[in-house]
């Protein structure tokens, strides 16, 4: 099932169940694809493929981890529950993240497949590791990883 339907089937269930705060969250994630979808006509595309809605997804989870970061130093709770409730909604429709052992292969594989030997060859192998891994890989995570593999 494509993710535009996951969202709208997972919005119905929501509205239904009476859940206020999923709801919202699914509202919001579908106003910023049809934002996305529109931004994307002149370019002659119609609706954005999966991958870039993925993409949006983690932009959207990025900033709201930023967000939460703020509201704990300002002490307002409420708003950190809020943010977290949302991430938690948004994760669930990303594929599940490589965890430390499966990042640390596959940056291995990268640095052999690439030939990479020294922090020159940093580029090839996070290309590499883009074209493989782009759905499943932090790449935050992978870019400091590599670094210390390539003996920075």
């Amino acid at each position: 099932m494509a993710l535009r339907d996951q969202f709208t089937d997972q919005l119905k269930t929501s509205m239904k169940a009476g859940t206020a705060p999923r709801t919202s969250t699914l509202r919001m994630i579908m106003a910023k694809l049809k934002d996305i979808d529109i931004a994307a006509r002149p370019k002659g595309i119609d609706k954005v493929p999966d991958d870039e809605v993925l993409a949006m997804l983690r932009g959207m989870v990025k900033s709201r981890r930023e967000s939460v970061e703020l509201y704990k130093q300002g002490g307002r709770q409420d708003l950190v529950d809020k943010e977290e409730a949302e991430i938690t909604v948004i994760e669930s429709f990303l594929p599940q993240q490589m965890d430390e052992a499966s990042t640390v292969a596959a940056v291995d594989a990268a640095i052999a497949e690439t030939g990479a030997a020294s922090i020159k060859d940093m580029g090839k192998v996070m290309a590499a590791l883009r074209a493989k891994h782009a759905a499943t890989l932090d790449m935050a995570k992978a870019g400091p990883l590599v670094k210390a593999r390539l003996g920075a």
